[in-house]
């Protein structure tokens, strides 16, 4: 199986074994470390959104490879704080949807944005994310434990779309730019979807 296609079969394997957009508050518990590790792992808005941040620093480079994943988890601790408070924020599920759209966009068109936009907007997105986290949390017996959960699989996250933008950049610019918006599409299709509900 050449490179392409064991990138692709990865990709699929990966999207198959995740749910649908499970982003608001009460779809299950919020209890502890392992939820709270699981709850980014088992909505495809999540994992979509996240690994594409990751492929957008990986794209940038330099200093921004850790910089922009790092707005991310701030700007989502920011926004998790917000929702475990009970501050309202409106249209979290429309930013958290809109986030896997514009992301994917940026992959598939394999955007170079500056750093402080990159920054900005992966943050704007986060706060939604954070908010959705938050929310869920506020029901948590213990939400320390149930935020470092969600935050570490959301690091965790990053690393695997850095990872995987470094590598699709291995098999050259024309097959790179291929797989990039292939990737891109689908994640922007599965946006648009949980945009629609």
């Amino acid at each position: 199986m050449n490179m392409k296609k064991l990138a692709l079969f990865s990709i699929g394997g990966l999207l198959a074994l995740t749910s649908g957009a499970m982003a608001h508050p009460g779809h299950g518990a919020a209890q502890d470390l392992a939820h709270g590790f699981m709850h980014p792992l088992s909505g495809l808005d999540h994992l979509i959104a996240m690994v594409a941040v990751g492929v957008l620093a990986a794209r940038l480079g330099g200093r921004a490879t850790y910089m922009v994943p790092l707005a991310f988890l701030l700007a989502m601790i920011a926004g998790g704080a917000a929702g475990y408070a009970g501050l309202p924020l409106p249209m979290v599920e429309q930013g958290i949807g809109l986030s896997v759209v514009v992301l994917s966009i940026a992959v598939a068109l394999d955007y170079r944005l500056p750093l402080t936009l990159s920054m900005g907007l992966v943050g704007l997105f986060a706060v939604f994310h954070g908010h959705a986290h938050g929310t869920e949390g506020a029901n948590a017996a213990a939400f320390l434990p149930y935020a470092a959960g969600f935050i570490a699989a959301t690091s965790a996250l990053h690393i695997a779309g850095i990872a995987l933008g470094l590598s699709l950049d291995r098999f050259g610019a024309k097959s790179s730019i291929y797989l990039k918006r292939l990737i891109g599409a689908a994640g922007a299709v599965a946006g648009v979807m949980i945009l629609a509900g």
